[in-house]
């Protein structure tokens, strides 16, 4: 999974019971538009993510329509387990990439100045 996907769940999984339309997704993501809707298309296509198009304003017709975004219940069951297991790896490779041999030289200079 994408940083840029984990980005647009963590958005939708902030207020799981609140649609979200498109514009406000990429203000919380900092994502453009045309990296925000074909995540979300994505998302809604592998079940995670519904919409729906909100009925036409008649007090103000010339506004487009806006799409509204949800989590589905296996969104909202799959999100955090999806977010957490990236996290972990990342969490798992950062610990590790931090933990290096050290060369045999150091070891062999460490060694003996403990022993002086």
């Amino acid at each position: 999974m994408t940083k840029k996907t984990r980005a647009v769940l963590s958005a939708l999984l902030a207020e799981p019971d609140k649609e979200l339309y498109g514009l406000e997704i990429y203000e919380r993501t900092g994502l453009l538009p045309g990296t925000t809707y074909p995540i979300l298309l994505r998302l809604q296509t592998a079940g995670l993510v519904c919409s729906r198009w909100e009925d036409v304003d008649p007090a103000d017709p010339r506004r487009p329509r806006r799409r509204y975004y949800q989590l589905t219940d296996l969104g909202l069951g799959a999100a955090p387990a999806k977010l957490a297991e990236v996290t972990g790896l990342i969490g798992l490779l950062r610990r590790w990439l931090r933990w290096m041999p050290q060369p045999a030289a150091q070891v062999a200079t460490s060694v003996t100045s403990t022993r002086n």
